[in-house]
């Protein structure tokens, strides 16, 4: 990574350099602004995700400069869902969307934004203390390094010691899930993402890059620790819905192993804590089976990089507004979202509801594009 030592010249400093950090980075850099993103990881790396993006953020990614199909992004245009004993139902997707890895995504937004000019700094961030009187904030590294900067953007992602040490009150909520996520080589529709339902959770199956399929689910922990290990959870459990039987059955891991994440928390969060402007996962998660995780976090990026914008060109005259700006308009675009996740997520892993809910669709099955729509949005457009 390019490494920046004196943060002192940067107006905005970028904790966590996900999909939320990396757009900003890209969208401020691009207007002029001088970043500093704080990264603990290298690029690139897998994650945890489902890796599945809705069509409504690509004219974003495009006014960013990425094209995610020149880095081999699959169209993807149906979506299947099916009850823990197999019972399916398919429609189209209202905008359709697209695969792509995280492994890939996050590097190609990593070299845009330094292709713009933004900075990157291998490091871990131990605290944030903002100063009043000189309206500024200090920032303490695991390596030594002290930063001081106008401005402060967390997008580190669901959870974090930075979480404690803000006294967040989400933190103190519990995290009964735990997310799994592996690539696999098999036959799979490429124009195809699927949601299938097993005991306590449920898994998300669609194609990425290389012709590899995406499998990431997310289950009960409660449940999830009555077994000994992964594959034995995935053998007792996750196979009894004979659509996951199948697929695992007749692909072929191309991991090692498994890649896990514990805590995963859907807790409302605040979207400012201290004055520093939350974006992405640290400002609030949709439940993955709405399937539009990332797009959220890329979209978050959107509006909080324009609300700086305008308080940098003083179009907004205070960082009290700035920060109600940006607090009423991610209210306004996800909350309604967040919502539908919450009461959707409800009925998921409860087959008899599920089951009444596919037959009721089957009947209507116009209805099904219309749940859909709940909780993505419209194609983004942006000025600049």
């Amino acid at each position: 990574m390019n490494t920046l030592l004196n943060g002192s010249s940067h107006q905005v400093i970028i904790i966590g350099g996900g999909l939320a950090g990396l757009v900003n980075a890209i969208h401020l850099s691009k207007n002029g602004i001088r970043v500093l993103l704080i990264e603990k990881n290298e690029y690139p790396r897998h994650k945890v995700c489902g890796e599945y993006i809705s069509n409504e953020v690509l004219p974003y990614l495009q006014y960013l400069g990425i094209d995610p199909f020149d880095f081999g992004a699959v169209d993807i245009n149906r979506f299947e869902l099916s009850t823990i004993k197999g019972k399916t139902i398919k429609t189209d997707l209202p905008l359709g969307g697209f695969g792509i890895s995280r492994y890939a995504l996050d590097d190609i937004l990593y070299k845009r934004a330094i292709s713009l000019g933004a900075s990157v700094a291998c490091d871990s961030v131990t605290n944030i203390t903002f100063f009043d009187k000189e309206d500024r904030f200090k920032i303490n590294c695991k390596s030594g390094t002290e930063y001081e900067t106008e401005i402060v953007i967390g997008a580190y992602g669901k959870r974090s010691n930075l979480d404690v040490s803000l006294n967040r009150s989400f933190i103190k909520g519990k995290s009964p899930y735990l997310g799994v996520k592996a690539h696999y080589k098999g036959a799979f529709p490429s124009d195809l993402v699927a949601l299938h339902n097993f005991e306590g959770g449920y898994c998300g199956v669609s194609k990425v890059e290389n012709d590899h399929i995406n499998i990431c689910y997310l289950a009960d922990y409660s449940t999830f620790k009555k077994f000994k290990d992964i594959q034995t959870f995935e053998e007792e459990v996750i196979t009894k819905n004979p659509n996951l039987k199948e697929i695992f059955n007749n692909c072929t891991p191309v991991f090692d192993k498994p890649l896990t994440i514990s805590q995963v928390s859907f807790l409302p969060k605040a979207t400012i804590e201290n004055h520093i402007l939350m974006s992405g996962d640290s400002a609030g998660m949709i439940h993955p089976l709405c399937g539009n995780g990332m797009g959220m976090a890329i979209h978050s990026g959107l509006l909080l990089s324009q609300s700086i914008l305008e308080f940098k060109e003083g179009k907004i005259k205070s960082r009290e507004i700035m920060e109600a700006t940006y607090a009423k308009a991610w209210n306004k675009t996800f909350s309604k979202r967040l919502f539908a996740g919450k009461l959707f997520n409800s009925f998921f892993g409860r087959d008899k509801v599920l089951g009444f809910g596919l037959n009721a669709l089957t009947l209507v099955p116009f209805l099904l594009p219309h749940i859909i729509k709940q909780t993505h949005g419209d194609p983004l457009t942006v000025e600049r």
